[in-house]
């Protein structure tokens, strides 16, 4: 392609570094220098608190809290790991917070699904009025819910049960999550007609056609929907401080502030540590479906 050619296409597409910059050895150099410095930047920017963190743990006391700071620990030590295992009982925390967790996760997904799609496909009377009345929860500021909830779970109306130092206390409240219900009714609002209607002329009933058509295609958002129950759960700490006044009982989050009491720095480090790694893991493993939830919410079906 003559040079002419190359201006006139690089004309006619709007790009940061037009395409015939790029036709150059220099213009190509100069490109890739500043990307690759760019994401060089921006990934040393996230993984060096990472970095600071998991080293941190492994610096000695002394060496902690030096002036300035060593980048480097001078020596290796991967006692406060297993110090902080031990010392601050992480298996049973991190048990109680697996189990919070998955409850809430699990319950979420088979009511907030069942919901959104009755709301979505069965149309039923004074839908929209239900809802706007759903929408309406995420107003309201979840500081100014958390008297309601406990006097709730302290007393469980009509049948006089008390929730307090039990997971029911964390999973009932979780189920009512709005904003997972109307990420939910959005995707099943774009799920084509004529494909639960072709389901029905099979004879499919309204639970088979959710079973069998509706949730093999919402994988994306369910994906999507996961990560945000799991996350919530794990990282929340005050409504778990105020459910469980059983320190045996108390998920990852409220343990490392109630046993952080006479625990050297670097083994609290460490506990820091070993708690964030079942959140990355589960990012590592389900970041295919974040990015498939995200393009799927952009799409209209």
């Amino acid at each position: 392609m003559t040079r002419a050619g190359q201006a006139e296409r690089g004309q006619g597409v709007r790009t940061l570094v037009s395409p015939l910059a790029l036709a150059t050895a220099r213009g190509r150099a100069l490109y890739w220098t500043v990307f690759c410095a760019v994401v060089l930047a921006f990934a040393l920017a996230f993984l060096f608190p990472v970095y600071w963190m998991a080293s941190g743990a492994m610096k000695s006391p002394d060496e902690l809290v030096r002036t300035p700071p060593t980048l480097v620990p001078g020596g290796w030590h991967l006692g406060a790991y297993t110090d902080a295992w031990e010392l601050m009982r992480l298996p049973t925390h991190l048990w109680n917070t697996v189990v919070q967790a998955a409850g809430a996760w699990i319950l979420q997904l088979v009511l907030c699904t069942a919901a959104a799609y009755a709301l979505s496909k069965l149309r039923p009377a004074f839908g929209k009025v239900i809802m706007g009345g759903i929408l309406a929860t995420l107003m309201v500021p979840a500081q100014a819910l958390l008297v309601p909830k406990y006097l709730t779970i302290a007393d469980l109306p009509l049948i006089h049960v008390s929730l307090l130092n039990d997971p029911l206390g964390i999973w009932l409240p979780a189920v009512a999550n709005a904003f997972n219900l109307y990420l939910l009714k959005r995707f099943f609002d774009r799920i084509p007609r004529d494909v639960l209607e072709a389901a029905e002329i099979d004879g499919a009933g309204r639970l088979r056609t959710l079973w069998s058509i509706v949730l093999p295609m919402s994988r994306p958002v369910l994906g999507v929907v996961s990560i945000f129950a799991l996350v919530a759960v794990w990282q929340d700490f005050l409504w778990p401080l105020m459910v469980f006044s059983d320190t045996e009982k108390q998920p990852i989050s409220v343990a490392l502030v109630q046993l952080s009491q006479n625990i050297p720095l670097s083994v609290l480090i460490a506990a820091m540590v070993i708690a964030s790694i079942p959140m990355v893991l589960m990012f590592l493993v389900f970041q295919r479906h974040i990015i498939a939830g995200i393009s799927a919410g952009s799409a209209k079906g």
